[in-house]
């Protein structure tokens, strides 16, 4: 039986949410705010998280910051406030799956399962090698000699992207519809800000990552991108040219 912590201050959203889930055969806990949610999270192991954003006090992606930094959990966020922009900033927060109210209790209980099975690699994970780099489909994880990458859910979806896509150009644009899945409309600064991440984690696991010879991705020199030939300056083409 899978544990859930559900994160509302609204009680009547909280209980729905809550019945729906235990029929559904998952055992819940339950926190009104920000706070109480961290404590719970202190004291007991949670299968996913689904989690409020706009809360008093401390809000769902501050929540998520914080547990990002001692926890791998799947967080799921739900807010009425579904623009393009928000659900970047929750997902660069490190949350999974982002969902606008109203919502579908089938619909959140299809991702929450699906987010967990993903989580604890229930399926066979694909593992993509590039030297001494593995990026791992399965338990979305970016690993070297041992060691592992403390990268977003969006972030690990850019570079499982370029991944799959080894030698091709991408414009901004381009990546917007295939990795976030939405129109750019003014998002470039997200994918110039996600990628600078990207570079600098991948950094950090990799010592010696600008090192062509490596066979490493990711550089700009040493992000593994580089101005596609012929392009204009601000075009915003990239190529990943290491893979």
């Amino acid at each position: 039986m899978y544990k859930i912590l559900l994160v509302d201050d609204d009680p009547h959203i909280l209980a729905s949410n809550e019945t729906y889930l235990k029929k559904h055969g998952y055992d819940t806990a339950t926190a009104a705010d920000g706070l109480a949610a961290l404590q719970l999270c202190s004291t007991a192991a949670f299968d996913a998280v689904i989690m409020d954003v706009d809360m008093p006090g401390m809000d769902g992606v501050s929540v998520c910051r914080r547990l990002r930094e001692v926890s791998s959990v799947p967080i799921i966020f739900l807010s009425a406030y579904a623009r393009t922009d928000d659900r970047i900033r929750g997902l660069m927060a490190g949350g999974d799956d982002y969902v606008g109210k109203p919502y579908s209790l089938t619909e959140l209980e299809l991702r929450l399962r699906l987010r967990i099975q993903r989580h604890k690699n229930i399926e066979a994970s694909e593992v993509l090698r590039f030297g001494g780099l593995e990026v791992d489909m399965g338990l979305r994880e970016a690993r070297f000699e041992g060691q592992t990458a403390p990268l977003t859910a969006l972030e690990f979806d850019l570079l499982a992207f370029l991944a799959r896509n080894p030698d091709q150009v991408f414009s901004y644009e381009q990546l917007y519809d295939r990795v976030w899945k939405s129109p750019i409309n003014q998002g470039i600064h997200n994918i110039q800000v996600c990628m600078a991440r990207v570079r600098q984690k991948l950094d950090a696991l990799c010592p010696g990552l600008h090192c062509a010879a490596k066979g490493l991705p990711l550089q700009q020199r040493r992000a593994g991108m580089k101005k596609a030939p012929g392009s204009m300056p601000g075009a915003g083409e990239f190529v990943i040219s290491s893979f």
